[in-house]
């Protein structure tokens, strides 16, 4: 299983896709279990929607099965922590975007939410996109109890999610402004772009600034959505936020 492993790595590093594809094969001849070959085979163009989601769901599979069921048992509560369990969970990220796209809701959810079960520290970042496909799908109910679960997170994206359902909930009361001043010191500039008074500026380079404008551009490209079909919030925000200073923030991870 090393050895295919191994030659996923070499994959990804190829220039051109028909190195790489050529390599993905190499390694399921060597272990047909080997999640992250299957998972950069179901990436080729040429695939059909139904041909990729069957590569997509032979990745998971795989991972599955090299894991066994004593794997599922030993890293429960840790996934993503061992290099063991990271396949797996590639390939199930990429079958729950899959079919949330094809308009599979329900199902891509379920993915998440059993991915985040296994792995509560979510290194992938997946809360982040539970939280927008529940805005999406208007189950307001989960996404308070999402929001609950992650009340302690000091994000832009939790912290805003928190001003708008907060908004909602009761209007322009106490809480929503506290929620709304503490989102706005995670992210000062999102205000001013869900407003249309600044342009958002976004390159997905696999990173953003904490509290920078392409930070902001994201979030507005993700979550914007929930924000214009509230009435009043976008304006009540700018209001509230209106003459705060922002706090220096570091750099992390797009998720």
């Amino acid at each position: 299983m090393g050895e295919a492993q191994d030659l996923t790595y070499e994959a990804w590093e190829a220039v051109d896709g028909r190195s790489r594809y050529a390599l993905a094969r190499r390694a399921l001849k060597i272990s047909p279990f080997c999640a992250d070959a299957w998972l950069i085979l179901s990436e080729r163009p040429s695939l059909s929607a139904r041909d990729r989601r069957t590569f997509l769901e032979r990745a998971v599979k795989a991972g599955e099965l090299a894991l066994g069921a004593d794997g599922f048992t030993e890293y429960a509560g840790h996934f993503w922590g061992f290099l063991e369990t990271r396949p797996y969970m590639r390939a199930r990220h990429s079958l729950a975007e899959d079919l949330w796209q094809a308009g599979d809701r329900e199902a891509a959810i379920t993915h998440l939410r059993e991915m985040l079960a296994l792995n509560p520290c979510d290194n992938q970042g997946l809360r982040y996109v539970l939280l927008g496909w529940l805005m999406a799908t208007e189950d307001h109910a989960a996404v308070e109890a999402h929001l609950q679960e992650h009340s302690d997170e000091a994000s832009a994206f939790m912290g805003y999610a928190q001003a708008l359902y907060a908004f909602r909930r009761n209007g322009d009361d106490g809480a929503a402004r506290t929620a709304a001043r503490e989102a706005w010191h995670c992210n000062s500039h999102i205000p001013k772009l869900l407003a249309g008074t600044k342009r958002a500026r976004f390159e997905d380079t696999g990173h953003y600034t904490w509290g920078g404008e392409d930070e902001a551009a994201y979030y507005l490209e993700e979550y914007g959505f929930a924000w214009k079909g509230t009435p009043g919030a976008i304006d009540w925000l700018v209001e509230v936020t209106k003459g705060l200073i922002p706090e220096p923030r570091g750099r992390g991870p797009v998720q």
